[in-house]
């Protein structure tokens, strides 16, 4: 599977590098050895049999920063987020020749596969029912953080602790889901990824836990 990926990936890009063009530094079989080493496979996707490709359309200064992106093709959940991710981990890596229009636009398929997961007895209407849940959670996570926000500013209701209780309990988010959330962050962190990980490690804050305050008051602020 990884072989085949890799393989669609090299023609695919190939047709990007020209000598004009931009050139990830050590070339594309380092681009996709740093994207393969990068990934964190998002919890959403996995548990549900999500995968595919990403692609990200992104530009680059003249000093081979990311300047602008965004997911050009993708699903609407966590998949893309990750995507995104790792393209803009690849800020600074990039050589980029003298001369280059840098209000040009590349594109790189990012590409997401399980394995060992029997993820080839979902159907399409699996992953569409899938999809659509990915959506909802992401409203009700809305409540919660926003409820626990307000806590934290002495302002919340206390009549809807129960409610909220009971919406964490059904959502999944357990302390086992709260310490993968905090792993997840500190792989990010160690990435260089600050940004990614105060995601993760708010999102920890916002879910009640105070599990990653000291990770977010030393490197969120």
């Amino acid at each position: 599977m990884f072989l085949t990926w890799l393989l669609f990936i090299l023609v695919y890009i190939s047709g990007l590098f020209h000598a004009d063009q931009p050139e990830f530094k050590g070339g594309q079989e380092k681009l996709i050895l740093f994207i393969a080493n990068s990934i964190i496979y998002p919890e959403f996707a996995k548990q549900n049999c999500l995968q595919g490709t990403i692609q990200i359309r992104f530009k680059l200064n003249s000093k081979g920063l990311i300047t602008d992106s965004k997911v050009q093709k993708g699903f609407g959940v966590d998949l893309d987020k990750e995507a995104l991710r790792i393209i803009r981990l690849t800020s600074g890596k990039w050589t980029v020749p003298a001369g280059y229009d840098t209000t040009n636009s590349l594109v790189l398929p990012i590409n997401f596969s399980l394995k060992d997961y029997k993820c080839e007895q979902r159907s399409r209407d699996d992953i569409n029912a899938s999809i659509a849940a990915y959506r909802a959670q992401q409203d009700l996570t809305k409540v919660l953080v926003n409820y626990y926000t307000k806590k934290l500013a002495g302002t919340h209701n206390k009549t809807e602790e129960p409610r909220i209780i009971q919406l964490k309990e059904e959502l999944g988010y357990d302390e086992k889901y709260i310490d993968r959330l905090l792993r997840i962050g500190q792989n990010k962190l160690k990435q260089g990824d600050k940004e990614g990980s105060c995601d993760d490690f708010n999102l920890v804050r916002g879910l009640g836990s105070d599990k990653a305050d000291k990770l977010i008051a030393l490197n969120c602020w």
